[in-house]
């Protein structure tokens, strides 16, 4: 039986990555999901012709302020140790990402944001689970490939929302995907330092054990956000 020394400890630890996972979901401006931030809209509506660093820097932006995305991510290398799975699992979700999002936006194809938005909430939930060994339908890097997809098509939706200019709009598209895997690398650097904290901690299977209860949480928030959004608008 743990000492109440160590409980308390693993509860101080698992409310710090409630918190965590509380300011990913609140930091972006949107009420129902991760969107592209109004003064971003005003620029991307309002230019023609190829701009490399703005659209990379609005790529980056997206990433790093994309609690869905870094939640997501978090749960799929939340256990692994060595480098190159996590460079395996984060490729098989970056390529994903980029074929929906390029050919989505590319190609004009309409889906509800909400819905697409929702599914990307119970991938959260499907991963957390997964980690807690409730569940485990698909193959890891299956599952991570197809929710890659599903991550692309939720920012295609929002990009086709701002009637982009036709004009370099590919090459900006490819240079704003490069921009959201520059984001995406400093993102992982900060979870791979926490995460590597968390494993020295003498507690950690119980701290992981309530944070991936957490992770399923705010997956199942994110879930209802959406199915909210849907159903008032």
């Amino acid at each position: 039986m743990k000492s109440w020394p160590a409980r308390h400890d693993a509860t101080q630890q698992t409310l710090w990555f409630a918190w965590l996972a509380s300011a990913l979901i609140l930091v972006s401006s949107e009420a129902f999901g991760h969107g592209v931030a109004r003064g971003d809209q005003s620029y991307l509506t309002n230019i023609e012709g190829i701009h490399p660093f703005p659209f990379m820097y609005l790529g980056a932006k997206h990433m790093v302020t994309g609690y869905d995305h870094l939640l997501y991510l978090a749960g799929v290398i939340f256990f692994l140790r060595k480098l190159k799975d996590v460079v395996k699992f984060v490729s098989l979700f970056a390529i994903g990402h980029s074929i929906t999002l390029l050919f989505g936006v590319l190609s004009g194809i309409q889906v509800n944001a909400y819905l697409v938005d929702a599914i990307i909430g119970l991938s959260v939930c499907y991963k957390a689970l997964e980690n807690l060994g409730t569940i485990r339908f698909l193959d890891p890097r299956i599952a991570v490939f197809g929710f890659g997809l599903v991550h692309g098509f939720g920012l295609s939706t929002k990009l086709q929302d701002l009637s982009l200019s036709q004009d370099g709009l590919v090459a900006n598209m490819i240079y704003f995907n490069i921009g959201v895997e520059i984001g995406q690398i400093i993102a992982l650097t900060f979870l791979l330092v926490l995460f590597s904290w968390l494993r020295s901690l003498p507690n950690f299977p119980q701290v992981a054990s309530n944070a991936n209860i957490v992770l399923f949480g705010a997956g199942l928030l994110l879930f209802g956000l959406q199915i909210v959004g849907f159903i008032i608008y």
